[in-house]
């Protein structure tokens, strides 16, 4: 079936989103799904879900390089302190995906977490995101592409959270996806290669 797992080049079975190009390959076996801990990296992944809202993952994946440079690292205090001329200079940037709004969010969100921080401390998104994870066993491995949900009870308080701590442009597909990417759920099929213990 279709929304199977299904043979990659090697013949190992993956999810079968997974298997359009090698990009994709190489995200669904190294990174997706993989635990991702710290601010900075919990917030570069917020801000590319946010910024692949409505195309391609693949696009995004194909211009990451473009947004780590136009970000500054996504160091949040470095993208908190861009300006309009700032915004002006990546709506000209071709190496990441021209957007206004989202710009914009990846800059709220920047400040919305620097005083998340200066009000709960270090790594304060990281606890705030992580203390929505389920149960890791809370669910069965999904066996299809159907049995994977857009948005859970998780991902609508985590969205929440966010957008009263001042984030935007984080609704709970967006959250949900935040999740998926940072491995606070493990979303690869049952029978992926990639799904592990």
């Amino acid at each position: 079936m279709e929304n199977e797992a299904r043979p990659g080049p090697d013949g190992k079975l993956r999810c079968p989103w997974a298997l359009s190009t090698p990009d994709y390959i190489a995200y669904h076996d190294d990174e997706w799904g993989r635990p991702v801990h710290g601010d900075s990296a919990l917030y570069e992944r917020l801000t590319l879900e946010g910024f692949q809202s409505g195309l391609s993952w693949l696009t995004i994946l194909r211009k990451r390089s473009g947004f780590r440079r136009a970000f500054a690292g996504f160091d949040p205090a470095e993208v908190a302190r861009f300006d309009e001329a700032d915004v002006e200079r990546l709506l000209a940037d071709t190496s990441i995906v021209r957007n206004r709004a989202k710009i914009h969010a990846a800059v709220t969100n920047a400040r919305a977490l620097l005083r998340l921080q200066a009000s709960d401390g270090g790594d304060a998104l990281h606890h705030l995101v992580w203390s929505f994870a389920p149960e890791p066993d809370g669910r069965p491995a999904p066996r299809t592409l159907a049995d994977v949900p857009a948005i859970t009870p998780e991902s609508t308080a985590l969205a929440k959270a966010l957008k009263k701590r001042g984030f935007v442009f984080v609704g709970p597909t967006t959250a949900y996806a935040t999740m998926q990417a940072a491995g606070l759920v493990n979303d690869h099929l049952a029978d992926c290669v990639a799904r592990g213990g």
